[in-house]
């Protein structure tokens, strides 16, 4: 453990994590590197390996912070409205991933590699967080649709959440696929990541 004050220790994992995530916005996740995350901090690179062991590690805490703001909106939607029509409800947690497309972008691309390059309390962090995601959103259908019998808040739960690692890479294309695709003769209709959540959602819940 470095040593410090407990504020002092949190204080350096969200600059290394900050960084992280602003090399993310430029650069791929093979091309970013400790180096790279220890330039961008005001400390030296071998500090870091006082927090983090590996990019990985420190990629994984990055989708943690992902997966709590987007926890913490859904409680926020859940405290401001009582109920919801089953469109209102589709609409919201469109909107919920709209505002998160990192969370999409680091689940869709790195999940298995960060997962398998953590050691496992960095592991059980991220899998706390997810978990509450899980729970957050089963809160949701209690509120909102209390006529859903235990089967069917199962199975959009265990429909939705692996649906969500494909959004990132179906809604964000580049012009090398587009044409790929083009070639291969096939018909892309790009679909925002609003319209694709908001039509899987709709389905899932029913007429």
């Amino acid at each position: 453990m470095p040593k410090g004050s407990p504020a002092l220790t949190e204080a350096r994992r969200e600059e290394i994590i900050n960084a992280c995530e602003k090399l993310y916005q430029t650069m791929s996740f093979k091309e970013i590197t400790i180096k790279e995350i220890g330039n961008a901090t005001s400390f030296t690179r071998t500090s870091i390996y006082n927090y983090f062991q590996t990019k990985e590690e420190i990629f994984l805490a990055l989708l943690k912070r992902e997966y709590e703001l987007w926890i913490a909106s859904l409680k926020r939607s859940m405290e401001q409205v009582e109920t919801m029509t089953k469109d209102e409800f589709a609409s919201m947690l469109a909107h919920s991933l709209e505002n998160r497309a990192q969370l999409l972008k680091i689940m869709s691309m790195n999940h298995y590699d960060m997962e398998t390059g953590s050691r496992p309390e960095h592991l059980k962090e991220f899998k706390v967080a997810y978990g509450e995601s899980i729970r957050t959103v089963m809160a949701c259908l209690h509120q909102y649709f209390p006529d859903m019998d235990v089967a069917q808040k199962q199975n959009f739960i265990y429909t939705f959440f692996p649906f969500m690692f494909g959004i990132y890479p179906y809604t964000y294309v580049t012009e090398k696929q587009r044409t790929a695709m083009e070639e291969a003769g096939i018909n892309y209709v790009f679909m925002s990541i609003y319209e694709i959540t908001f039509n899987c959602v709709r389905k899932l819940l029913g007429e």
